[in-house]
């Protein structure tokens, strides 16, 4: 799961108006943010094994910080903390908290059975819709054009930056997704973590676009 994360970003900025999209965007890929950072250390694995499933040639074999269900959980919580203690904004922090736990509720759906349900367990879920490239497009595809849908039912651009940062964001996500399912495996797996490092500027991208637009209502 790729863009699906990003298309649940931009809808919480409906039911969450007076959050800058980058804190939303961050909420939604705050795994996938510390997964690069954890791999690097040497604290999670995962090995470049083309075929492991039509849609990506990787096989998570171990990331129970980043990615077990206990954690995400943990990681929403202070998240949504810090949040909190900085602007006040209980309802906004209650949902930046499930745009954490949405990210591990999404790659339970697309992922093999390789998500832990908590640090040191034995217990791996996933429902597989990796297997299918058509459905992976279908319901990924289809999360990322409702939460645009939803982001532009909820803003209207200020100016000309608001405008055209919005659509070159959305066109470049479009375009790694694309690339990530045709492309080559990567190399090796820490050229892998340095690129998924990339990762972090799309929250800070978001933020910038969404101060050049206002919100409805």
């Amino acid at each position: 799961m790729f863009i699906g994360h990003f298309g649940v970003g931009f809808a919480l900025k409906r039911v969450a108006p007076r959050t800058s999209l980058g804190v939303l965007m961050a909420s939604v890929q705050l795994l996938d943010l510390l997964w690069p950072l954890f791999l690097l250390l040497g604290w999670e694995r995962v090995r470049i094994e083309p075929g492991n499933t039509p849609v990506t040639p990787l096989a998570f074999d171990s990331y129970p910080i980043s990615h077990s269900l206990l954690m995400a959980v943990a990681w929403g919580l202070v998240f949504a903390g810090l949040y909190l203690l900085v602007t006040r904004r209980r309802a906004a922090a209650a949902w930046i908290a499930v745009g954490v736990v949405s990210h591990w509720g999404l790659d339970w759906l697309t992922h093999r059975p390789d998500l832990p349900l908590v640090p040191g367990g034995h217990v791996t879920v996933g429902l597989g819709l990796w297997n299918s490239v058509p459905g992976t497009l279908l319901v990924e595809s289809g999360i990322f054009v409702i939460g645009v849908w939803l982001y532009l039912e909820t803003t209207r651009a200020r100016d000309r930056l608001g405008r055209i940062g919005l659509w070159a964001y959305v066109w470049t996500l479009v375009a790694i997704y694309v690339s990530n399912l045709l492309g080559p495996p990567p190399p090796s797996v820490r050229a892998l973590a340095v690129v998924a490092l990339a990762v972090w500027i799309f929250p800070f991208w978001a933020a910038w676009f969404d101060r050049h637009r206002a919100t409805l209502g």
